[in-house]
């Protein structure tokens, strides 16, 4: 099930894996030889490869050893303003009084 931007957790996998076999194919390494820079399996890999399943360990690994921790830090880019440093500006600043003028209220005196 492919609805606009959202996939299934298998689509994914698939994706993932066909993006991580082209990334092996274009550098020109075999199955065995991206296993052993990765210091993963073979089935691992095959499976990561296959969308069958894979730990995030196996992932990162593979990722890393084709030179693409880039894909990594997509996933979690560094945070620009901290939602902590905002409530500690927030809290600092005092609150101010705003004081309506009405009809009841004459500056100088009592009614």
């Amino acid at each position: 099930m492919n609805i606009g931007n959202y996939r299934t957790v298998e689509e994914w996998e698939k994706l993932v894996g066909e993006e991580v076999r082209a990334m092996r194919v274009a550098n020109d390494l075999d199955q065995t030889r991206l296993a052993l820079l990765a210091d993963v399996s073979v089935g691992a890999l095959s499976n990561l490869e296959r969308g069958k399943g894979s730990s995030l360990k196996t992932v990162v690994a593979v990722i890393r050893a084709l030179g693409r921790t880039d894909w990594l830090e997509a996933l979690a880019p560094p945070v620009a303003v901290s939602p902590m440093r905002m409530l500690r500006a927030k809290q600092k600043s005092p609150r101010k009084r705003v004081r309506v003028r009405t009809s009841e209220s004459r500056p100088g005196g009592y009614r």
